[in-house]
């Protein structure tokens, strides 16, 4: 078991399955085709990042270094989770970028989202994850890979 700490920008607490990137995601890459075509779930259409591409990020934990891409990065966020095929939690090991924080918040707060969101976990906490590892978060920042 390995803890890392975090700061909590949107509470929750949680037991999630893992699902990593070690570069950074593009969110309207990522979560475009999904939205658009009215999915059921998010099945990661950006090509550009092998770590996730192919795969189910609906109610998993994202683990990322940061967001990046398009202006658009927050409203995609936003749109999917109204549309309940969101990450459960994004967990950033950098500073979460104002695009990812702006779409977070405002799904929270006009979306009754309950999506989570860590940020500052560190480059050893990308590190030590691992695709499928399960993830206990709880609502002070913590992350324990179990």
């Amino acid at each position: 078991m390995k803890q890392f700490k975090g700061r909590p920008l949107t509470g929750g607490s949680a037991e999630l399955e893992a699902v990593v990137s070690k570069q950074g995601v593009n969110t309207l890459a990522t979560f475009q085709k999904s939205a658009l075509t009215g999915a059921k779930q998010v099945i990661a259409s950006d090509q550009n990042n092998p770590d996730l591409f192919g795969k189910n990020i609906t109610g998993k934990a994202l683990c990322l270094p940061i967001t990046i891409g398009s202006t658009t990065g927050g409203l995609v966020i936003q749109t999917v989770c109204a549309m309940k095929i969101n990450p459960k939690a994004f967990l950033f090991a950098e500073h979460v970028d104002s695009l990812a924080a702006s779409g977070i918040v405002l799904a929270k707060v006009w979306e009754d989202s309950d999506v989570i969101a860590v940020d500052l976990l560190g480059k050893e906490f990308l590190d030590a994850v691992k695709t499928g590892d399960r993830l206990l978060i709880d609502e002070d920042g913590t992350v324990t890979i179990l």
